[in-house]
Protein backbone atom coordinates (compact mmCIF):
# COMPACT_ATOMS: atom_id res chain seq x y z
CA UNK A 1 0.00 0.00 0.00
CA UNK A 2 2.49 2.60 -1.21
CA UNK A 3 1.17 5.98 -2.30
CA UNK A 4 3.25 7.69 -4.97
CA UNK A 5 3.51 11.42 -4.27
CA UNK A 6 5.77 12.43 -7.14
CA UNK A 7 8.71 11.04 -9.13
CA UNK A 8 10.88 10.74 -6.00
CA UNK A 9 8.60 10.11 -3.01
CA UNK A 10 6.39 7.23 -1.83
CA UNK A 11 4.26 7.43 1.30
CA UNK A 12 3.50 4.45 3.56
CA UNK A 13 0.21 5.50 5.22
CA UNK A 14 -0.48 4.72 8.86
CA UNK A 15 -3.18 2.29 7.76
CA UNK A 16 -0.55 0.05 6.18
CA UNK A 17 0.28 -1.69 9.43
CA UNK A 18 -1.46 -1.93 12.77
CA UNK A 19 0.30 0.16 15.37
CA UNK A 20 1.89 2.71 13.06
CA UNK A 21 1.90 6.05 14.87
CA UNK A 22 3.39 8.11 12.04
CA UNK A 23 3.63 7.77 8.27
CA UNK A 24 6.58 6.31 6.46
CA UNK A 25 8.22 7.79 3.38
CA UNK A 26 10.63 6.22 0.91
CA UNK A 27 12.67 8.31 -1.52
CA UNK A 28 12.99 6.41 -4.80
CA UNK A 29 12.21 6.49 -8.51
CA UNK A 30 9.99 3.93 -10.23
CA UNK A 31 12.82 1.49 -10.89
CA UNK A 32 14.33 1.72 -7.44
CA UNK A 33 11.06 1.25 -5.57
CA UNK A 34 10.67 -2.13 -7.28
CA UNK A 35 14.11 -3.14 -6.03
CA UNK A 36 13.42 -1.80 -2.53
CA UNK A 37 10.22 -3.86 -2.34
CA UNK A 38 12.17 -7.07 -2.95
CA UNK A 39 13.52 -7.20 0.61
CA UNK A 40 12.10 -6.14 3.99
CA UNK A 41 12.95 -2.44 3.68
CA UNK A 42 9.34 -1.26 3.39
CA UNK A 43 8.32 -3.41 6.36
CA UNK A 44 11.19 -2.06 8.42
CA UNK A 45 10.22 1.55 7.65
CA UNK A 46 6.68 0.72 8.77
CA UNK A 47 7.93 -1.11 11.86
CA UNK A 48 9.97 1.90 12.95
CA UNK A 49 6.82 4.02 12.62
CA UNK A 50 5.29 1.98 15.48
CA UNK A 51 7.90 3.09 18.01
CA UNK A 52 6.65 5.47 20.71
CA UNK A 53 7.57 9.15 20.71
CA UNK A 54 8.70 9.52 17.10
CA UNK A 55 7.86 12.73 15.23
CA UNK A 56 7.52 13.57 11.54
CA UNK A 57 7.87 10.47 9.38
CA UNK A 58 9.85 7.25 9.39
CA UNK A 59 12.14 7.75 6.39
CA UNK A 60 14.15 5.65 3.94
CA UNK A 61 16.65 7.13 1.52
CA UNK A 62 16.98 5.80 -2.07
CA UNK A 63 20.00 3.66 -1.10
CA UNK A 64 17.90 1.87 1.52
CA UNK A 65 18.09 -1.89 1.99
CA UNK A 66 17.23 -4.36 4.72
CA UNK A 67 19.16 -3.97 7.95
CA UNK A 68 19.03 -4.93 11.63
CA UNK A 69 15.66 -3.63 12.87
CA UNK A 70 15.93 -0.31 11.07
CA UNK A 71 16.67 -0.44 7.36
CA UNK A 72 20.08 0.79 6.27
CA UNK A 73 19.34 4.17 4.77
CA UNK A 74 16.79 4.91 7.50
CA UNK A 75 16.13 8.15 9.39
CA UNK A 76 13.85 8.58 12.42
CA UNK A 77 13.57 11.41 14.94
CA UNK A 78 12.34 10.97 18.49
CA UNK A 79 10.99 13.66 20.80
CA UNK A 80 13.85 14.36 23.21
CA UNK A 81 11.51 14.32 26.23
CA UNK A 82 9.06 11.54 25.43
CA UNK A 83 10.72 9.48 22.72
CA UNK A 84 12.91 6.40 22.60
CA UNK A 85 16.46 5.64 21.57
CA UNK A 86 17.27 2.41 19.73
CA UNK A 87 20.74 0.92 19.34
CA UNK A 88 19.51 -0.78 16.16
CA UNK A 89 18.59 2.66 14.82
CA UNK A 90 22.29 3.53 14.81
CA UNK A 91 23.73 0.16 13.92
CA UNK A 92 26.79 -1.88 14.83
CA UNK A 93 29.45 0.27 13.17
CA UNK A 94 28.84 3.44 15.17
CA UNK A 95 30.00 6.51 13.21
CA UNK A 96 30.93 4.55 10.17
CA UNK A 97 31.57 7.53 7.94
CA UNK A 98 33.53 9.02 5.08
CA UNK A 99 36.18 11.70 4.80
CA UNK A 100 37.26 13.45 1.59
CA UNK A 101 40.78 14.85 1.23
CA UNK A 102 41.68 17.31 -1.53
CA UNK A 103 45.27 17.18 -2.81
CA UNK A 104 47.39 19.77 -4.59
CA UNK A 105 47.91 17.45 -7.57
CA UNK A 106 46.32 17.25 -11.01
CA UNK A 107 45.52 13.87 -12.56
CA UNK A 108 48.41 13.89 -15.05
CA UNK A 109 50.91 14.59 -12.27
CA UNK A 110 50.28 11.29 -10.44
CA UNK A 111 49.60 8.83 -13.26
CA UNK A 112 53.15 7.45 -13.45
CA UNK A 113 53.39 6.98 -9.66
CA UNK A 114 49.86 5.81 -8.92
CA UNK A 115 50.85 2.18 -8.27
CA UNK A 116 53.69 3.31 -5.98
CA UNK A 117 51.28 5.55 -4.09
CA UNK A 118 48.73 2.75 -3.65
CA UNK A 119 51.46 0.38 -2.45
CA UNK A 120 52.70 2.96 0.06
CA UNK A 121 49.21 3.51 1.41
CA UNK A 122 48.73 -0.26 1.70
CA UNK A 123 51.96 -0.46 3.74
CA UNK A 124 51.15 2.52 5.95
CA UNK A 125 47.48 1.90 6.78
CA UNK A 126 46.57 -1.50 8.26
CA UNK A 127 43.43 -3.04 6.75
CA UNK A 128 41.45 -6.24 7.11
CA UNK A 129 39.49 -7.97 9.86
CA UNK A 130 41.13 -7.74 13.27
CA UNK A 131 44.20 -5.89 12.01
CA UNK A 132 46.10 -3.89 14.64
CA UNK A 133 47.06 -0.27 14.24
CA UNK A 134 50.56 1.15 14.06
CA UNK A 135 50.09 3.15 17.26
CA UNK A 136 50.34 1.55 20.68
CA UNK A 137 48.58 3.63 23.31
CA UNK A 138 48.16 2.88 26.98
CA UNK A 139 44.74 1.58 27.95
CA UNK A 140 44.00 4.58 30.12
CA UNK A 141 44.90 6.86 27.19
CA UNK A 142 42.13 5.20 25.17
CA UNK A 143 39.64 6.96 27.44
CA UNK A 144 41.01 10.30 26.25
CA UNK A 145 40.48 9.18 22.64
CA UNK A 146 36.87 8.30 23.48
CA UNK A 147 36.37 11.69 25.09
CA UNK A 148 38.06 13.89 22.52
CA UNK A 149 37.91 12.11 19.15
CA UNK A 150 39.77 13.73 16.26
CA UNK A 151 40.86 16.53 18.57
CA UNK A 152 42.92 13.99 20.55
CA UNK A 153 44.65 12.88 17.34
CA UNK A 154 45.47 16.44 16.25
CA UNK A 155 46.78 17.31 19.73
CA UNK A 156 49.11 14.30 19.48
CA UNK A 157 50.57 15.36 16.14
CA UNK A 158 48.29 13.45 13.78
CA UNK A 159 46.92 16.39 11.84
CA UNK A 160 46.63 20.15 11.89
CA UNK A 161 44.33 22.52 13.77
CA UNK A 162 42.52 23.49 10.54
CA UNK A 163 41.32 19.87 10.16
CA UNK A 164 38.88 20.10 13.05
CA UNK A 165 36.47 22.63 11.53
CA UNK A 166 35.89 20.35 8.55
CA UNK A 167 34.66 17.38 10.58
CA UNK A 168 31.04 16.87 11.60
CA UNK A 169 30.63 18.10 15.18
CA UNK A 170 34.23 19.27 14.97
CA UNK A 171 35.37 15.68 15.42
CA UNK A 172 34.14 15.40 18.99
CA UNK A 173 30.58 14.48 19.92
CA UNK A 174 29.78 15.95 23.33
CA UNK A 175 28.49 13.97 26.29
CA UNK A 176 30.80 11.02 25.61
CA UNK A 177 31.63 9.02 28.72
CA UNK A 178 34.09 6.10 28.53
CA UNK A 179 32.71 4.82 31.84
CA UNK A 180 29.71 3.43 29.93
CA UNK A 181 31.87 1.60 27.38
CA UNK A 182 32.52 -1.98 28.50
CA UNK A 183 35.99 -3.37 29.08
CA UNK A 184 35.28 -5.89 26.32
CA UNK A 185 34.60 -3.04 23.88
CA UNK A 186 37.75 -1.21 24.94
CA UNK A 187 39.80 -4.38 24.57
CA UNK A 188 38.50 -4.84 21.03
CA UNK A 189 39.29 -1.25 20.05
CA UNK A 190 42.52 -0.72 21.93
CA UNK A 191 44.84 -1.86 19.14
CA UNK A 192 42.61 -0.87 16.19
CA UNK A 193 43.09 2.89 16.18
CA UNK A 194 44.22 4.02 12.74
CA UNK A 195 42.98 0.94 10.85
CA UNK A 196 40.71 0.71 7.84
CA UNK A 197 38.86 -2.50 8.67
CA UNK A 198 37.17 -4.85 6.23
CA UNK A 199 33.83 -5.31 4.46
CA UNK A 200 32.76 -2.21 2.57
CA UNK A 201 35.46 -0.02 4.13
CA UNK A 202 37.99 1.40 1.71
CA UNK A 203 40.48 4.09 0.84
CA UNK A 204 40.21 5.32 -2.73
CA UNK A 205 42.34 7.66 -4.82
CA UNK A 206 39.99 9.53 -7.15
CA UNK A 207 39.93 12.32 -9.72
CA UNK A 208 37.33 15.08 -9.90
CA UNK A 209 35.68 14.40 -13.26
CA UNK A 210 32.75 16.82 -13.30
CA UNK A 211 31.74 20.02 -11.52
CA UNK A 212 28.03 20.88 -11.27
CA UNK A 213 28.22 23.98 -9.04
CA UNK A 214 31.41 25.90 -9.72
CA UNK A 215 31.24 28.36 -6.83
CA UNK A 216 30.25 25.75 -4.25
CA UNK A 217 32.97 23.38 -5.49
CA UNK A 218 35.52 26.17 -5.28
CA UNK A 219 34.52 26.87 -1.67
CA UNK A 220 34.86 23.16 -0.91
CA UNK A 221 38.39 23.28 -2.39
CA UNK A 222 37.55 21.16 -5.45
CA UNK A 223 38.24 21.63 -9.17
CA UNK A 224 38.16 19.45 -12.29
CA UNK A 225 41.03 16.95 -12.80
CA UNK A 226 42.13 17.31 -9.16
CA UNK A 227 43.32 14.24 -7.25
CA UNK A 228 41.32 13.52 -4.08
CA UNK A 229 41.21 10.69 -1.54
CA UNK A 230 38.05 9.21 0.00
CA UNK A 231 38.36 7.26 3.27
CA UNK A 232 35.48 5.09 4.49
CA UNK A 233 35.83 3.53 7.95
CA UNK A 234 34.25 3.52 11.39
CA UNK A 235 34.65 2.56 15.03
CA UNK A 236 35.92 -0.97 14.35
CA UNK A 237 35.41 -3.66 17.03
CA UNK A 238 34.85 -1.10 19.77
CA UNK A 239 31.70 0.32 18.19
CA UNK A 240 30.41 -3.14 17.32
CA UNK A 241 30.74 -4.24 20.93
CA UNK A 242 29.04 -1.10 22.26
CA UNK A 243 26.05 -1.85 20.04
CA UNK A 244 26.00 -5.53 21.07
CA UNK A 245 26.18 -4.63 24.77
CA UNK A 246 23.34 -2.12 24.64
CA UNK A 247 21.06 -4.24 22.49
CA UNK A 248 21.03 -6.70 25.39
CA UNK A 249 20.52 -3.91 27.91
CA UNK A 250 17.65 -2.48 25.86
CA UNK A 251 15.99 -5.88 25.53
CA UNK A 252 15.83 -6.05 29.33
CA UNK A 253 14.89 -2.38 29.58
CA UNK A 254 11.79 -2.79 27.42
CA UNK A 255 10.25 -5.08 30.01
CA UNK A 256 11.13 -2.59 32.73
CA UNK A 257 9.50 0.34 30.91
CA UNK A 258 6.57 -1.53 29.39
CA UNK A 259 7.67 -1.05 25.78
CA UNK A 260 6.58 -3.61 23.23
CA UNK A 261 7.90 -3.73 19.66
CA UNK A 262 6.78 -5.55 16.52
CA UNK A 263 10.34 -6.74 15.90
CA UNK A 264 12.74 -7.56 18.73
CA UNK A 265 15.55 -6.01 16.67
CA UNK A 266 13.90 -2.65 17.39
CA UNK A 267 14.84 -2.91 21.08
CA UNK A 268 14.42 0.58 22.52
CA UNK A 269 14.31 2.42 25.84
CA UNK A 270 13.14 5.92 26.77
CA UNK A 271 15.74 8.57 25.96
CA UNK A 272 15.38 9.93 29.47
CA UNK A 273 15.92 6.54 31.14
CA UNK A 274 19.23 5.60 32.72
CA UNK A 275 19.74 2.93 30.06
CA UNK A 276 19.01 5.41 27.30
CA UNK A 277 21.42 8.00 28.67
CA UNK A 278 24.10 5.37 29.29
CA UNK A 279 23.82 4.23 25.67
CA UNK A 280 24.02 7.74 24.25
CA UNK A 281 27.18 8.42 26.26
CA UNK A 282 28.76 5.13 25.16
CA UNK A 283 27.67 5.71 21.56
CA UNK A 284 29.24 9.19 21.59
CA UNK A 285 32.47 7.68 22.89
CA UNK A 286 32.49 5.09 20.09
CA UNK A 287 31.74 7.84 17.55
CA UNK A 288 34.71 9.81 18.85
CA UNK A 289 36.90 6.72 18.41
CA UNK A 290 35.81 6.64 14.75
CA UNK A 291 36.65 10.32 14.27
CA UNK A 292 40.10 9.71 15.75
CA UNK A 293 40.48 6.62 13.57
CA UNK A 294 39.84 8.54 10.35
CA UNK A 295 42.11 11.34 11.57
CA UNK A 296 44.97 8.88 12.07
CA UNK A 297 44.47 7.49 8.56
CA UNK A 298 44.42 11.03 7.20
CA UNK A 299 47.84 11.61 8.77
CA UNK A 300 49.28 8.46 7.21
CA UNK A 301 47.71 9.28 3.85
CA UNK A 302 49.47 12.64 3.92
CA UNK A 303 52.71 10.89 4.80
CA UNK A 304 52.31 8.47 1.87
CA UNK A 305 51.70 11.35 -0.55
CA UNK A 306 54.76 13.13 0.84
CA UNK A 307 56.99 10.07 0.44
CA UNK A 308 55.87 9.16 -3.08
CA UNK A 309 54.93 12.50 -4.62
CA UNK A 310 56.87 14.97 -2.49
CA UNK A 311 53.81 16.89 -1.23
CA UNK A 312 51.55 15.69 1.55
CA UNK A 313 49.39 18.80 1.71
CA UNK A 314 45.89 17.33 1.60
CA UNK A 315 43.04 19.38 3.03
CA UNK A 316 39.91 17.87 4.53
CA UNK A 317 36.88 18.79 2.45
CA UNK A 318 34.60 17.28 5.09
CA UNK A 319 34.05 14.23 7.30
CA UNK A 320 30.51 12.91 7.79
CA UNK A 321 28.90 10.28 10.02
CA UNK A 322 26.68 7.58 8.56
CA UNK A 323 25.54 5.75 11.71
CA UNK A 324 24.67 8.02 14.62
CA UNK A 325 21.95 9.39 16.92
CA UNK A 326 22.22 13.07 17.80
CA UNK A 327 20.21 15.79 19.49
CA UNK A 328 19.21 18.46 16.97
CA UNK A 329 16.64 21.24 16.72
CA UNK A 330 14.12 20.85 13.90
CA UNK A 331 10.81 22.29 12.76
CA UNK A 332 8.05 19.80 13.61
CA UNK A 333 4.39 20.62 12.98
CA UNK A 334 5.10 24.33 12.82
CA UNK A 335 7.26 24.68 15.93
CA UNK A 336 10.93 24.17 16.84
CA UNK A 337 11.49 20.95 18.70
CA UNK A 338 14.49 19.24 20.24
CA UNK A 339 14.70 15.74 18.77
CA UNK A 340 17.08 12.81 18.76
CA UNK A 341 17.74 12.05 15.10
CA UNK A 342 18.69 8.44 14.34
CA UNK A 343 20.62 8.18 11.07
CA UNK A 344 21.50 4.64 10.06
CA UNK A 345 23.20 4.61 6.69
CA UNK A 346 22.21 8.22 6.16
CA UNK A 347 24.18 11.46 6.00
CA UNK A 348 23.55 14.78 7.71
CA UNK A 349 22.82 17.40 5.02
CA UNK A 350 22.59 20.82 6.67
CA UNK A 351 21.94 23.87 4.47
CA UNK A 352 23.73 27.19 4.19
CA UNK A 353 23.38 29.39 7.22
CA UNK A 354 23.18 26.51 9.69
CA UNK A 355 25.00 27.38 12.94
CA UNK A 356 26.55 23.88 13.19
CA UNK A 357 28.68 24.57 10.11
CA UNK A 358 32.10 26.27 10.26
CA UNK A 359 32.16 29.88 9.15
CA UNK A 360 33.90 29.13 5.84
CA UNK A 361 31.12 26.71 4.80
CA UNK A 362 28.12 28.51 6.31
CA UNK A 363 27.52 30.61 3.20
CA UNK A 364 27.26 27.49 1.00
CA UNK A 365 26.06 24.57 3.08
CA UNK A 366 27.46 21.28 4.34
CA UNK A 367 29.39 18.97 2.01
CA UNK A 368 27.57 15.64 1.69
CA UNK A 369 29.84 12.79 0.62
CA UNK A 370 28.29 9.89 -1.32
CA UNK A 371 30.68 7.02 -2.16
CA UNK A 372 29.77 4.61 -4.93
CA UNK A 373 30.68 0.95 -5.12
CA UNK A 374 34.16 -0.28 -6.00
CA UNK A 375 34.87 0.70 -9.59
CA UNK A 376 32.07 3.27 -9.88
CA UNK A 377 31.89 7.01 -9.35
CA UNK A 378 31.28 8.90 -6.10
CA UNK A 379 29.64 12.28 -5.55
CA UNK A 380 29.97 15.41 -3.47
CA UNK A 381 26.61 17.05 -2.74
CA UNK A 382 25.56 19.98 -0.57
CA UNK A 383 22.78 20.17 2.04
CA UNK A 384 19.57 22.09 1.45
CA UNK A 385 16.69 23.80 3.25
CA UNK A 386 14.35 21.20 1.76
CA UNK A 387 16.21 18.52 3.71
CA UNK A 388 15.62 20.47 6.90
CA UNK A 389 11.88 20.62 6.14
CA UNK A 390 11.47 16.97 5.11
CA UNK A 391 14.23 14.68 6.35
CA UNK A 392 15.55 16.25 9.55
CA UNK A 393 18.50 17.53 7.52
CA UNK A 394 19.40 14.11 6.12
CA UNK A 395 20.32 12.56 2.77
CA UNK A 396 21.56 9.23 1.39
CA UNK A 397 24.96 7.76 2.28
CA UNK A 398 26.06 5.71 -0.73
CA UNK A 399 24.89 3.28 -3.37
CA UNK A 400 23.22 0.76 -1.05
CA UNK A 401 23.52 -3.01 -1.40
CA UNK A 402 21.44 -4.88 -3.94
CA UNK A 403 23.04 -8.30 -3.31
CA UNK A 404 24.22 -10.04 -0.16
CA UNK A 405 27.92 -10.64 0.39
CA UNK A 406 27.35 -14.37 0.04
CA UNK A 407 25.56 -13.94 -3.29
CA UNK A 408 28.26 -11.59 -4.57
CA UNK A 409 31.01 -14.11 -3.74
CA UNK A 410 29.12 -16.91 -5.50
CA UNK A 411 28.74 -14.90 -8.70
CA UNK A 412 32.29 -13.66 -9.22
CA UNK A 413 35.83 -14.86 -8.66
CA UNK A 414 38.59 -12.54 -7.52
CA UNK A 415 40.36 -13.02 -10.85
CA UNK A 416 37.25 -11.94 -12.76
CA UNK A 417 36.83 -8.89 -10.56
CA UNK A 418 40.46 -7.84 -10.90
CA UNK A 419 40.21 -8.27 -14.67
CA UNK A 420 37.13 -6.02 -14.68
CA UNK A 421 38.93 -3.37 -12.63
CA UNK A 422 41.94 -3.55 -14.94
CA UNK A 423 39.68 -3.01 -17.97
CA UNK A 424 38.54 0.22 -16.32
CA UNK A 425 42.16 1.24 -15.56
CA UNK A 426 41.50 1.04 -11.81
CA UNK A 427 44.27 -0.27 -9.56
CA UNK A 428 43.22 -2.50 -6.63
CA UNK A 429 44.95 -3.72 -3.47
CA UNK A 430 43.02 -5.90 -1.03
CA UNK A 431 43.89 -7.75 2.14
CA UNK A 432 41.90 -10.83 1.01
CA UNK A 433 40.61 -11.99 -2.36
CA UNK A 434 37.23 -13.01 -0.90
CA UNK A 435 36.87 -9.54 0.59
CA UNK A 436 37.19 -8.08 -2.88
CA UNK A 437 34.46 -10.24 -4.43
CA UNK A 438 32.01 -9.30 -1.66
CA UNK A 439 32.30 -5.71 -2.82
CA UNK A 440 32.03 -6.17 -6.58
CA UNK A 441 30.36 -3.20 -8.31
CA UNK A 442 27.05 -4.84 -9.20
CA UNK A 443 26.51 -5.92 -5.57
CA UNK A 444 25.33 -2.34 -5.13
CA UNK A 445 22.68 -0.10 -6.65
CA UNK A 446 23.57 2.49 -9.25
CA UNK A 447 24.92 5.38 -7.17
CA UNK A 448 24.15 7.86 -9.96
CA UNK A 449 20.46 6.91 -9.78
CA UNK A 450 20.53 7.27 -5.99
CA UNK A 451 22.05 10.74 -6.29
CA UNK A 452 19.58 11.77 -8.99
CA UNK A 453 16.72 10.94 -6.62
CA UNK A 454 18.02 13.04 -3.72
CA UNK A 455 18.94 15.85 -6.14
CA UNK A 456 15.53 15.68 -7.81
CA UNK A 457 13.75 15.59 -4.47
CA UNK A 458 15.73 18.65 -3.41
CA UNK A 459 17.17 17.15 -0.21
CA UNK A 460 20.73 17.64 -1.52
CA UNK A 461 22.26 19.18 -4.64
CA UNK A 462 25.03 17.82 -6.86
CA UNK A 463 28.36 19.66 -6.61
CA UNK A 464 30.99 17.30 -8.06
CA UNK A 465 31.53 13.82 -9.47
CA UNK A 466 34.60 11.73 -8.61
CA UNK A 467 36.01 8.79 -10.57
CA UNK A 468 38.14 6.00 -9.01
CA UNK A 469 41.78 5.53 -9.98
CA UNK A 470 43.07 3.23 -7.24
CA UNK A 471 41.26 1.32 -4.49
CA UNK A 472 42.52 -0.13 -1.22
CA UNK A 473 40.19 -2.63 0.49
CA UNK A 474 40.29 -4.49 3.78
Amino acid sequence: MLKKIDNYRYIIPKEYKKGMLIEGMIYANDDMIKQIEKDQTKEQVANVATLPGLVGRSLAMPDAHQGYGFCIGGVAAADSEEGIVSAGGVGFDINCGVRLLASQFEHHEVTAKLQDLLNQLFRDIPCGTGKKGLLNIAKDELDNVLLNGAQWAVEHGFGKDADIAHIEDYGKIPNANPMFVSNRAKDRGHHQLGTLGSGNHFLEIQVVSEIYEEETARRFGLHKNQIVVLIHSGSRGLGHQVCTDYLDIMQDGMRKYGISVVDRQLASVPIKSKEGQDYLQAMAAAANFAFANRQMMTHWTREAFRRVLGNGDLNIVYDVCHNIAKYEDHEVDGSRKRVLVHRKGATRAFPKGHPALPEELREYGQPVLIPGSMGTCSYVLVGTEQAMKETFGSSCHGAGRSKSRTQAKKETTADELLKEMKSKNILVRGETRSGLTEEKPDAYKDVSQVVEVVHGAGIARKVAKLLPLAVMKG
